[in-house]
């Protein structure tokens, strides 16, 4: 597994900065828009960024570690929701309806057969990943397929134009790999990173995480690489998502981050390769537990905090329209000459 992403070039950033400072507004006045524009604008290289053919890949995939109860929803949710979402009945179709995203809906490898809908894109590689208390969830050829389908699938929406994409997530269990990612690629100890994930109750969350822990001690994570914690344990919907992820940031797209499924992906990819973190743009701080720390390993600021825990990528969706505002900010502000307005500072 193989990318070049290099960090954006630095030789537009003054002019990028002195064309937001002399827009006609107080200095700063306008926050995290300046910051989005400054790193929209070293991303795409440009004055004058645009934002063209959203698109948003949903992943689909089911986990073995949910055969331990330790998911308040079962797998067939999974294939369920799916479906709901080619009728367009899903929060994810709402948004993306709101926002003008093409919605892409990916069969990484749920546990059923979804042939019959074709609007599923079936690249499913086995019907949901193995127990990873016993063992590896997957194996190394499983991994580098997952991985080249998220490539296939951000090279589907570069070829349309696609200049911003977002990535989101369905699958039964997936906080279970994401709790233990986040307590291996943060250092942080595993009991701080579990939470409620689809609702479970106090006794639920103590079995979750005696399940996880026993996983954790099994897997010897002092004589593995940062690849191998990510097969262990990761979800076919996940690493795809993480594939995407890189391939986009060689395309040099912003890249829109949701909530803990997928700050967790963005995790584990930037220890693969950090640069990809010039072209996240954090959009939800969500309402599980450990969320704000994983954050916070990345020095991440979420442009929201609306309290969702749904996944799908919805709370990225929501944060669109402020990435809209802050490109629009580049584009249609009057700087203080053509305003005939007096500059002072």
């Amino acid at each position: 597994m193989k990318f070049n992403i290099e960090a954006p070039k630095e030789d537009i950033k003054a002019l990028l900065v002195e064309k937001i400072d002399n827009l006609n507004k107080p200095k700063g006045s306008l926050g995290r828009l300046e910051e989005l524009a400054l790193q929209i604008g070293l991303i795409q290289q440009t004055l004058s960024p645009t934002l063209s053919h959203p698109c948003h890949l949903l992943f689909g995939g089911d986990h073995g570690i949910e055969r331990e109860g330790v998911s308040a929803s079962p797998r067939d949710v999974t294939w369920q929701q799916m479906i709901n979402f080619t009728k367009g009945g899903g929060g994810v179709n709402m948004l993306c309806r709101q926002h003008g995203f093409k919605l892409h809906i990916i069969d990484m490898g749920i546990d059923h057969e979804l042939t019959a809908y074709p609007t599923i894109i079936n690249r499913k590689i086995a019907y949901g990943t193995k127990n990873f208390l016993y063992g590896p969830a997957m194996t190394e050829e499983e991994f580098d397929q997952a991985i080249s389908t998220g490539k296939e699938m951000t090279d589907r929406c570069s070829e349309e134009g696609c200049t911003v994409i977002c990535m989101g997530e369905m699958g039964i269990a997936n906080t279970c790999p994401s709790s233990i990612w986040m307590s291996l690629f943060g250092n942080i100890p595993l009991s701080e990173c579990i939470g409620a994930g689809s609702g479970l109750d106090n006794e639920g969350i103590r079995h979750k995480k005696n399940v996880l822990k026993n996983a954790l001690d099994r897997f010897n994570a002092r004589s593995c690489q940062t690849i191998d914690a990510i097969r262990y344990f990761g979800g076919f919907e996940m690493v795809g998502a993480i594939g995407a992820m890189l391939r986009a940031a060689e395309h040099h797209m912003i890249i829109m981050v949701d909530g803990f499924i997928m700050t967790a992906c963005m995790l584990a990819a930037s220890r693969l390769y950090p640069n990809i973190l010039h072209y996240a743009v954090f959009g939800h701080c969500s309402g599980e537990s450990g969320h704000r720390r994983m954050l916070d390993c990345m020095n991440a600021k979420p442009l929201l905090s609306l309290g969702m825990r749904l996944g799908e990528g919805t709370g990225a969706l929501c944060a669109y329209p402020i990435i809209e505002s802050s490109v629009r900010m580049m584009n249609e502000m009057n700087n203080f000459d053509n305003a005939h307005i007096t500059k002072y500072f």
